[in-house]
């Protein structure tokens, strides 16, 4: 039961982290605290805040789809059925984390979920999902993305990693 308690609230403070972040761009932007809104009234985009370096700026964008642009051909049923596969994935992924996940997986699993978590608040609160950090060299741009990105591509990353260095060590 410790354990639970752990990872739920490593999840948590993800999805506080990345929601505190986007609340305090949304707040510079408007004046006021964000609250259940389309997102589309709320600010128009692209919004650039600042020049940070030259290969860095804080923006301000929304983002209506997935990555890749998935799902983009369903039209207005889109952010429903995000909003559903996402709950269910999440969800899945919570099962297996508390239920049958191996102690090395439980930490990047709670990443994925609390960045999962984070970005499908947005959805329901807004719409879309708020991005606001710029990456790019010259005038190629890497999409903007937002802390709730990061959890789930460092969740990735340490999942794959750890299950690799498990891998190794069971072959011996």
């Amino acid at each position: 039961m410790k354990k639970f308690f752990k990872y739920l609230a490593i999840v948590l403070a993800i999805v506080l982290l990345d929601q505190v972040s986007k609340g305090v761009l949304i707040n510079l932007i408007t004046g006021r605290v964000p609250s259940f809104a389309p997102a589309w009234e709320l600010i128009p985009v692209p919004y650039l805040m600042a020049h940070v370096t030259d290969f860095f700026n804080v923006v301000f964008t929304w983002n209506p789809g997935t990555s890749f642009s998935l799902f983009r051909a369903l039209g207005e049923a889109a952010p429903i059925i995000i909003v559903v596969i996402t709950a269910f994935v999440i969800g899945f992924i919570s099962y297996y984390m508390f239920k049958r996940a191996q102690s090395y997986e439980r930490l990047p699993l709670a990443f994925i979920i609390g960045g999962a978590l984070g970005n499908l608040v947005d959805r329901v609160r807004f719409g879309a999902v708020v991005d606001f950090l710029d990456f790019h060299i010259g005038g190629a741009h890497w999409p903007a993305f937002n802390v709730a990105d990061i959890f789930i591509c460092v969740g990735v990353g340490l999942y794959i990693l750890k299950w690799l260095i498990a891998r190794r060590r069971i072959k011996g």
